[in-house]
Formats: C-alpha cells, structure tokens, sequence
C-alpha cells in the first residue's frame, strides 16, 4: 500500500488536493491509497469527530465526496460512512447539503451492496436529520418506495432494517409522506416484520413508526388488512398480567395504536363485522378488565365503533350499555380521569339515535352519568354535558325530571361562567337550554329562574355559533310564553331587548336568528315593563325593513311582528 496521505495533509488545507489525486490515478495502487486514505479519515472521526468534521469542512473536501459516490467503486461505503459521521455533527448538515452531497447519496440506495446500502442510509439520516424542509426533499425524490422495497429485500439484515424503521419513524412525521406510503405495500412489510420480532426494543421501534402511518385513514385500512390487529391482541394477551415495566409499555402502545385503527371508519367497520368480529368481542373483554389501560382502551374503542346509528342500536340492544355503567361505578370515587372521560364518551354517542335514548334512559345512565356531576375535570364535565344533552333530546319527561333537579341546574348556571374551559361552559349552556325546549315545563323553567340562569341563556343568544343563538332564542321564547312573569326581572337585568333590537340590526344575522328573535319580541310584549323597553327601541322601524327580507318565513314573520307592535303601540 502506498503512503497514507492523510496522515500527511490531515492538518494542513490541502487534504481535498490529496483526495483529487489519488481520486484521478487510475492505478490500483493508488486505489489502495484512497481507501487507506478514507480508512484514515475514519479513524480520525472516531477519535475526535468535531475536530476532524470542522477540518474536513475548512479543506473543501466534502465537494470531492459527492464525486466519490459511484456504484462500482470500492470506496463507496467508506465515503458515505465518513459523510454518516461527519454529518452526527448539526454544524456539518449544511455544508453536506452544499456540496451536493444528497442527490449522489439518494441514488445510492439503488445499489444492491448492503453495507454502502446501510453508510448510505445513515449519511441521509444524519444530513436531514431534524429539518422538514430537507426531509420533503428526499420525500419529493422518491426515497420512500425505494426504502420500502429495501426493507422487503434485506428483512434479514438487522442493521438495515433498523435503519429503515429510523428512516421511517423521521418522514412518517410528515403529512406530505402519508401518501406516498399508502402506495406502497409499507402495511404488509412493518405487520410482516412485527409478527417476527421477540425483543421488546425492536417491536418498540416498529410502533414508532406504525403510530404516524396508522393516523392515515388508508393505510389504517391497509394496516387491519396486513392482520395488524392480530399482533396486538396477541401482544394485549401476552402482557395484560405482567408488571414489569416493558410489558406495561407494550400494553399500552398496542392497546393505543389499536383504538387509533378504529378512527377510520372503513377500518372501523371492518372490525365491527356486524357486531360479530372477533375483534370487536376481544375489544369488549377488556371493558371489565382489572387494568386501567385496557379499561380505556375498551371505552375508546366503543366510542369509536359507535360512530353510525346502525352500530350504535346493535350495541345497545347487546348489553353495552350496562358493561360501560359498571364500568364507571368503579371510578365514582377517586377514579381514573381518561376511564371516565372515555366511558361518558362512548355512552354520549350510544345516546345519539333517536331509538336508543329512551333504552339508555331506562336502563338509568342519566343516573349513573349524574354520580360526575361533582367532578373537577373539564374533560369529564364536558362529555357528562354531551352525554345528557344527547339523551334528553326529543325526551320530554327526563327533560322535565332532570330540569327539576336544583343540583344538577346550580351546577350548570357555575360551568356556564367557566370562561378557562370554552367547551364546558358552551355545552353548559346549551344542556340548559335543552332541559327547556324539550320539556316545555314551568317546574323547570322556575329551577332556572331561581338558580340565575336565565342571564347565560341571554348572552348564549349572542354566541358566534349560530346552533348555539337559535337554541338560545328558542329557550327564551318558551320561557316569556309560559313563565314570563317569573322571569321578567330578570331578563330586563340581561338586557334582552337590546340584545334582540342588535340581532333583528344586524344583516349578517342568520334567518332563523331573525325569526326567532321577533317571535320572542312578541311574546315579551306581554310584560309592561319590556313592551316598554321595546317601544322606547323603535323595534317598529328595524322590523318594517324585514318585511322585504329575501327570505319568506323572515317576511311573513316581520309583517305579524309589525302588526302587532303597533296594535300595541
């Protein structure tokens, strides 16, 4: 072997003149040189990586490299270990990508040599490591079905593989990857490559990338179609009983990317088979379990089975209900936060047909739903909120028996004023709405009226959601019909007049919110002092203009409003 000319100009600026010349001889002597040449290079970046990368950086060398990537030539691996190392270091990154380095590399991974297969993959890792913008690139040139049909060739080579599953994990991060992956046969290839593994580190990497894949509704299809979903029931199996602090890992990941499958809903309804999959009974099993993770695992995956009316009626014809019921009677007292919030989740959309609400209501879930209303957690008060409103919709008589309860009103009229937690105070305030427009009951309308509810009714008429105004305006249009007395005061505190007068103003005002505010101008006439309030607004101009509405119900409306503020007046 000739002199190392490394060794020789290592320390000095012309290490890139040394690599240009043994690059240009074509003798095999000299070849020796350059692979001793790079071999000493590595040496020095195993002993001291910063030092030896900042003077690969000042000599010009990495532009040599990008000439160096060749197929045929020995010393490929080499060069892309060097570039691998080189670029573990962030102040290197974009030299590498300066010098042209990715184009060459990113052609590499057609080569079928396995060693320069793996240096290759590794220099492409570390150069992009951490940046979207150059991770798109590599996407944008076709790196992923390439890598994809390398994990299919070389399963067996252990360092490759891991150096895909690494690759993987970084671009599945990216919107932009989900795509190109689901044209690939990435689903059959990880499922194929997990059935294989023992040790829990190598499953824990392919979690790591099935976690991203999985939130694509494509490859989730692709994923329960490769028999993902057997692997992790085979893992729940396996770890359920065991304490040690691997096996808990597992549990959870498994039990978590099985519940993320059911968001799809092909995915979804592919498991369900009816009511009948095997899968969707082992789901079940885990409701009664002893662990909490399973234990929310099984309610989640329950609220997302039942996300169609058809699913919802055979589960709830099946017993789910009281499964669930049970369920949260062992969390009451000090129980576990997300198994509540899960459970409330799933009955909330079990509630949602019409033909299961009065099952649901008979089988006491507003009662046991009730048992939270002490709770402290947003989370839980939300969907406690959603699962009542759901159960009394179209339910006079449990609108009426839950509209009575003081307990549950007062609690209402204080999550209504929980301005932290937008969602609790907003289905606060349309639970209470609710108890009125479907019970049309005086008994619940004086609950309101005595626990101070009636101002959030008033600002919910205000509310940027138009759903939220029209129930609002509902509610107070059935309370100054049956209860106006009662409620007069206080809505003359809420300024509601002005309120309407604003609303009926207002051009970007809904139809609807048109409507019902002048069919509730109407009804507060029947109060002196808010016929008063009215007449002093000239409600009488700004409903004369809505009589030419382009909407007809907003018209007819406007003319029986006008007709009768002036027989008033």
């Amino acid at each position: 072997m000739q002199p190392c000319y490394f060794c020789l100009f290592v320390f000095v600026d012309n290490l890139s003149d040394a690599l240009k010349k043994l690059k240009i001889t074509a003798t095999d002597s000299t070849a020796d040189s350059l692979e001793g040449c790079l071999d000493c290079l590595l040496q020095a970046l195993a002993q001291n990586n910063m030092e030896t990368s900042e003077k690969i950086q000042k000599s010009g060398v990495l532009q040599v490299f990008a000439s160096l990537l060749m197929p045929q030539s020995s010393c490929t691996a080499k060069v892309a270990n060097i570039i691998a190392e080189v670029a573990r270091n962030e102040f290197m990154r974009n030299p590498c990508v300066d010098a042209g380095l990715i184009p060459p590399l990113v052609q590499m991974l057609n080569c079928k040599d396995q060693e320069v297969l793996l240096q290759t993959g590794r220099a492409l890792g570390n150069i992009c490591y951490d940046s979207h913008t150059l991770q798109s690139q590599l996407i944008n040139m076709g790196v992923i079905p390439t890598l994809v049909k390398l994990l299919g060739i070389h399963c067996q080579n252990a360092a490759l593989t891991e150096m895909c599953l690494v690759a993987f994990g970084n671009l599945a991060e990216l919107e932009s990857s989900k795509e190109q992956f689901a044209y690939t046969n990435i689903a059959e290839e990880l499922v194929k490559l997990f059935k294989k593994q023992v040790e829990h580190d190598k499953k824990e990497m392919i979690f790591e990338v099935l976690a991203p894949l999985a939130e694509n509704d494509v490859i989730k299809l692709q994923l329960v179609e490769a028999g993902l979903v057997e692997c992790l029931l085979e893992v729940v199996q396996k770890t359920v009983d065991s304490d040690k602090e691997d096996d808990v890992a597992e549990l959870k990941t498994a039990s978590d990317l099985m519940v993320l499958l059911l968001l799809g809903d092909e995915s979804m309804q592919k498991l369900f088979e009816g009511g009948r999959g095997s899968v969707f009974q082992r789901v079940l099993s885990w409701i009664p379990s002893n662990s909490h993770q399973l234990q929310l695992a099984g309610a989640l995956a329950i609220a997302n089975f039942a996300r169609n009316d058809g699913n919802c009626i055979h589960m709830v014809d099946n017993g789910i209900v009281q499964k669930l019921m049970d369920l949260l009677d062992r969390h009451v007292e000090d129980g576990n936060v997300t198994v509540q919030h899960a459970a409330l989740s799933a009955l909330r959309n079990l509630a949602i047909p019409v033909v299961n609400k009065a099952k649901m209501l008979s089988a006491g879930v507003a009662e046991a739903v009730l048992k939270f209303l002490r709770s402290e957690m947003p989370p839980v008060q939300f969907k406690l909120l959603g699962t009542l409103r759901m159960l009394i919709d179209a339910q006079a008589e449990a609108a009426e028996q839950l509209g009575k309860n003081a307990k549950l009103v007062e609690r209402l009229v204080e999550w209504c004023e929980a301005k932290d937690h937008a969602g609790v105070m907003g289905e606060s305030n349309r639970l209470l709405s609710a108890l009125i427009r479907h019970s049309k009951s005086k008994d619940v309308i004086r609950t309101i009226v005595q626990s101070g509810g009636i101002k959030h009714l008033v600002t919910m008429a205000t509310s940027e959601h138009v759903i939220m105004q029209n129930e609002a305006l509902v509610a107070l249009a059935l309370i100054a019909a049956l209860e106006l007395v009662t409620a007069e005061k206080d809505l003359e505190n809420a300024q509601l007049v002005q309120i309407l007068h604003r609303l009926l103003s207002d051009d970007r005002s809904a139809p609807e919110i048109k409507y019902n505010s002048m069919v509730l101008v109407c009804a507060l006439i029947g109060s002196e002092s808010l016929q008063k309030e009215v007449q002093n607004m000239a409600f009488l101009e700004v409903v004369s203009k809505l009589r030419s509405h382009e909407n007809k119900t907003v018209a007819q409306q406007a003319s029986l409003t006008e007709q009768r503020l002036a027989v008033e007046s």
